[in-house]
């Protein structure tokens, strides 16, 4: 969870905690940056307005990384328009929630970006075994 908004990374951070969820917190980006450098993650939900270094500025960091590339991002964004979803697009976003945001709909969309990371994972294994056979 990256976000500079400290009331926002708590209250995500909770509601999440509540339906089982390990959460991570940063408070911007080069502390999100640095953090998954040593902590694998399943999902980032990244704010998209933050100082320093804005959420597309994080995403595409993160997709320069082997490490971190296949990782799905979630755009968190209070400026919902299409300008933002395209830049978001352009630079792998998996998807995308507005704030202020919908707690169902932050389950839904974690559990199907959970669920797609649990899928390419189990057919990368299927794939190592028959390149063994």
């Amino acid at each position: 969870m990256v976000d500079d908004d400290e009331d926002s990374r708590r209250l995500l951070a909770h509601l999440l905690e509540r339906k089982g969820y390990s959460v991570v917190l940063a408070d911007g980006g080069p502390a999100a940056l640095s953090t998954l450098e040593k902590t694998e993650v399943d999902v980032v939900v990244l704010d998209v307005m933050m100082p320093i270094m804005d959420g597309f500025a994080v995403c595409r960091e993160l997709k320069k990384s082997q490490a971190t590339s296949t990782v799905p991002v979630i755009l968190l964004t209070a400026r919902d328009d299409m300008e933002t979803r395209a830049t978001g697009m352009k630079l792998g976003v998996s998807d995308f929630l507005a704030k202020p945001v919908n707690k169902e709909e932050l389950y839904v969309r974690i559990r199907t970006q959970l669920e797609g990371r649990q899928r390419a994972r189990d057919l990368e294994k299927a794939q190592k075994r028959v390149e063994s056979l």
